[in-house]
């Protein structure tokens, strides 16, 4: 009977959570009509959640995180991909109650999975991960909007990381005037790197918070922080101008009053990408692996194996990541 490997993380008697590589079955894995043999997952906030037992994340224990896969289709009872096929699995229940990408073998329902467009490899398609498809998501709502880079400035927040970090790349390269704001003032080269016009820090965003309205100075936004920084970045932005938000390690609280929305015409727009449906899905997968594919993505990436991520998991709880992290269950 196969066996892989897999971080497994348990619930011990006293509450508390453990993490080891242990060895498992296919046999083992939740139901589902396609196996994938993972080559790459990657890292992000919630996979760290999910590991160290954040209920908002995962309840049921033994699991296995990693909301991101990518790898070779071992076979399809539904027929939708054939032995062999590359594939991409991000969102749904991955990494959440579904045993995810953290192990060498998942088994989910094949409409969960999408084909590797051309133009990416499976390593890049998970240096791009759930992070790359949430800021391309940001980025193709922006567009949608209407806001268009003649408009003025778009700010980033949480610029060094995941989200931000491929936000900055997408935006300059689409031809926006960025402006990344970060607490990381030693990432400013590593921004500009990645087409950031101009690098602010995150305390410059939210001064005057707690005003009613700031000075008009922002086209668009996309914010993964919320809380207060996003309160400030709507009280700061023009007339019509459009924010999208998909984070909150600030606060998942918005202490904001309605003066943005109906004084200037500010849009908000949330950015899910867990149910994203499979039309736009695909079409910002493919806009990933051309136009917006990140000039620098390899920059962005720093890989470890199984074996790696519980220190990496320690670092992205605090605050430490800049970039992506690539996880290589090949060499794991």
């Amino acid at each position: 009977m196969k066996t892989f490997k897999a971080l497994v993380v348990e619930k011990t008697v006293d509450r508390q959570f453990v993490r080891q590589i242990r060895e498992r079955r296919i046999d083992d894995l939740p139901p589902g009509d396609l196996v994938v043999r993972v080559h790459y997952s990657s890292l992000n906030y919630k996979d760290a959640l999910s590991a160290t037992g954040n209920p908002g994340v995962t309840r049921q224990f033994p699991h296995t995180p990693g909301i991101d896969a990518a790898g070779e289709v071992i076979s399809c009872e539904g027929g939708a991909f054939a032995p062999g096929d590359k594939v991409l699995v991000t969102g749904y229940d991955l990494g959440m109650e579904t045993d995810g990408g953290f192990g060498q073998y998942i088994r989910i329902p094949s409409t969960w999975a999408v084909r590797l467009p051309e133009g990416l490899t499976l390593r890049e398609s998970m240096a791009l991960g759930t992070a790359g498809f949430t800021a391309a998501l940001s980025v193709l709502k922006l567009e949608r909007a209407g806001v268009k880079t003649a408009d003025g400035d778009i700010l980033v927040t949480g610029a060094t990381g995941g989200v931000g970090s491929i936000a900055v790349s997408i935006l300059a390269r689409g031809g926006y005037r960025v402006v990344a704001a970060t607490g990381k003032g030693a990432d400013e080269g590593y921004l500009k790197n990645l087409g950031a016009a101009q690098v602010i820090g995150r305390d410059e965003v939210a001064a005057g918070a707690k005003k009613a309205l700031l000075s008009e100075r922002w086209a668009g936004a996309v914010d993964v922080v919320g809380g207060a920084t996003l309160a400030a970045v709507l009280k700061s932005t023009r007339y019509g101008g459009t924010v999208t938000c998909c984070g909150l390690v600030a606060s998942p609280d918005l202490p904001v009053n309605v003066y943005p929305f109906i004084l200037r015409g500010v849009s908000l727009i949330g950015i899910d990408s867990v149910q994203c449906p499979r039309e736009t899905r695909e079409e910002v997968w493919q806009r990933l692996a051309t136009g917006w594919k990140p000039a620098r993505l390899d920059e962005m990436i720093t890989e470890c194996a199984l074996q790696g991520l519980e220190v990496m998991i320690q670092e992205i709880l605090h605050g430490s990541i800049t970039g992506r992290v690539v996880v290589n269950l090949l060499e794991s």
